[in-house]
């Protein structure tokens, strides 16, 4: 065997494993259920950290509603009516 084609062909083999291994966990996460059923009511969210200098706390509520989940999203200016300024369209 060639010792230029060494090389190549070993990033070749390489390159085909990572795509065999991507393709089987793609099909894997294929078939897992993902987040929650919607209905009424809120998730609530914790974050917890600390480092060496302090941490922080946080809860946030989420709606289960997706309608009221994305009206979260809007600007309030889009949702009062107004542009930016405030000034009304």
């Amino acid at each position: 065997m060639d010792s230029g084609l060494t090389i190549p062909i070993l990033i070749a083999l390489i390159v085909a494993v990572v795509v065999i291994i991507g393709v089987g966990r793609q099909r894997q996460f294929d078939t897992t259920k993902r987040g929650s059923k919607p209905g009424k009511g809120y998730h609530t969210l914790e974050s917890n950290y600390s480092s060496g200098l302090g941490g922080n706390d946080a809860t946030w509520q989420v709606p289960r509603d997706p309608q009221e989940y994305a009206r979260r999203f809007v600007p309030g200016h889009a949702r009062r009516g107004t542009d930016k300024k405030g000034h009304s369209k």
